[in-house]
């Protein structure tokens, strides 16, 4: 049985996100962006994927269910299957594109589990090994941590590559699908 959709949440900043990005049937790398921009790399009948507006560390990508949320246990199982599908894939796609190889996958449920926006969502945060200049940074899970705004120009360059990353994953997975 299919997850009843529910209507998006007015003020809620990633159902508007799903509202103005319509599910499509592959990434498309000239996405249009909202205002404020979102950095969309993924729109699926059930999900969505878009660059953290405040990264832990660049390429932070949040996946978030299109209908609202508020924790993963409101999420219904068809929603939870096209999640499980897509974190794994995203995973690879954000490392093939960071060179970023290590990476957190956090889920917060509540305002006391640091959850900020209240809408059922996953982080993919790359965690590049600790240089010297990186040791003084915080490297925090569970949504504290040192975050830095996110420069819309190369957040937009990083969408774009990961739009077309996204469309490569896809293919290999129809090939291995073949085999």
């Amino acid at each position: 049985m299919a997850d009843q959709q529910q209507p998006s949440l007015p003020g809620c900043p990633f159902c508007a996100i799903g509202t103005t990005y319509p599910p499509s049937p592959s990434p498309n790398p000239d996405h249009e962006l909202l205002s404020p921009p979102a950095f969309v790399v993924l729109s699926s009948p059930l999900c969505l994927a878009f660059l953290d507006i405040m990264p832990l560390a660049p390429g932070h990508l949040l996946v978030t269910t299109r209908a609202h949320r508020e924790k993963i246990s409101e999420v219904g199982e068809d929603e939870s299957r096209e999640l499980g599908l897509w974190l794994p894939r995203l995973s690879r796609v954000l490392a093939n594109v960071t060179g970023v190889y290590d990476w957190n996958i956090v889920q917060n449920n509540g305002a006391a589990a640091a959850q900020v926006v209240p809408h059922v969502h996953f982080h993919i945060i790359p965690r590049p090994a600790l240089t010297p200049e990186l040791r003084n940074r915080s490297f925090t899970m569970f949504g504290r941590g040192q975050r830095s705004d996110l420069d819309e120009d190369e957040a937009a360059e990083l969408a774009k590559r990961l739009r077309v990353e996204l469309g490569r994953e896809l293919e290999r997975v129809a090939d291995k699908e073949k085999l």
